[in-house]
Formats: structure tokens, sequence, C-alpha cells
């Protein structure tokens, strides 16, 4: 069992949440505000818990970044002393929105997200991931027709060792899971975004993800 602390308390954080809890893991799910506890628990009768972020980063041995793209480097940078030492999954996407609401160009092009929260994290391993599908496909893979793909990127080999072990608890098979190298590496799959609300204008919130063939 790892104590995982994941900041952001919507989809994403929220199916995170009770897919990791019913892998047996001990789950804090964080809010932006200290006492806001409003909403449904991510799975009822397991260990997870709800604080504020701060609470949930300093308490949890690998934290996930779910909070949105665009404020998650003001909002993490804020909580450096808590993520020291940790490793933070990051699978949010830093884009601005086109005029339907949709992801429209990225805040960072030329570089990442990732990149800029490693700099400015430097006593965290930071690991890029699942940030490449609709939220669904996050922790239920083998739902899709094709097998999808689940890149990695990040500078520390055992962070992403630690990190293809939670996938495999999300139910990835090792050879859906694919590292990319180092941190930098990201900016390709954080590219990706680019193609999702085209594909969402056509489909919906059809579940897919952006996978490599072989």
């Amino acid at each position: 069992m790892t104590n995982i602390g994941i900041l952001g308390a919507g989809r994403v954080g929220t199916n995170l949440a009770r897919a990791l809890t019913a892998a047996g893991h001990r789950v804090t799910l964080g809010h932006r505000e200290r006492g806001d506890d409003t909403g449904t628990p991510p799975a009822a009768g397991t260990a997870s818990r709800y604080a504020d972020h701060s609470t949930t980063a300093r308490t949890a041995d690998v934290v996930i970044n779910a909070t949105p793209g665009d404020s998650t480097l003001d909002r993490l940078t804020a909580l450096r002393a808590e993520l020291a030492d940790k490793i933070l999954i990051d699978v949010s996407n830093a884009t601005l929105e086109a005029a339907d609401g949709l992801p429209g160009d990225l805040c960072y092009p030329g570089g990442s997200l990732a990149e800029r929260l490693q700099a400015a994290l430097p006593e965290t391993r930071v690991v890029k991931t699942l940030n490449t599908m609709l939220f669904m496909v996050m922790t239920a893979p083998a739902t899709l027709a094709v097998p999808p793909t689940a890149y990695l990127s990040g500078n520390d080999e055992q962070a992403k060792k630690t990190v293809a072990g939670l996938l495999g608890d999300l139910g990835w098979q090792p050879d859906w899971i694919e590292d990319l190298g180092d941190i930098t590496s990201a900016r390709a799959t954080e590219a990706m975004i680019l193609v999702v609300p085209h594909v969402m204008r056509r489909n919906g919130l059809t579940p897919f993800a952006v996978s490599l063939a072989r």
C-alpha cells in the first residue's frame, strides 16, 4: 500500500482516487480550501479522505497533480516544501481555451508544464503520464477496442518504475507503457492534447487515447 495524495478533486482526481483506493492504496483527495469536504467520497468505506492541498502533499509518498494545467505551476510552486523528496505524477495539460471551452493552444509552446514543474521543484521527482487520453481511460485502459499507450517522461528512473507499478494497479499492461526518456520528452506528449478537441467535437466524450500502434 502506498500513501497517495491527489491534488484536484474534479473528474480526473476523483476517478483516480476511486481506482487507487480500490487497488488497496491509501488515498487523500486534496481540495483547494481547508475544510472543504463537500461532495461524494471517492470510494465509500475505503481509506480515502479529504484534506487541503498542503496537508495532502505533506502526508503522501506519491502525489498526483490533477489540477487545471494552466494554473498548476503557481499552485504547486507554493507547495515546494511539502513536495520535497516526493514523486510527483503530473497528468495535467496546460492549455488555453478556445471559444467553445476546449483546448485551443499550449500554455508553454516549445516546452512543457512538466519541465517547468521539475525546474521549479528541484527536490521533487516529476513524472509525466496519462495526459494523452480522456480521463475515464486512465483507470480502465482495457475497455478500449485497441490497447492504449501510457507514456512516461521523467529524469529519475526509479520514480518512473514506481509510477509504472501504480499504472499496473490501474490495469495498464507492461507492454502498454512507453518510457520516452527524460522530462524534456514531455513536451511531445503534452503537444498531443492539440488533437483532442478536434476528436471531441466530432465524437463527444467517447473514451479514446492517443496511442502508439506497432
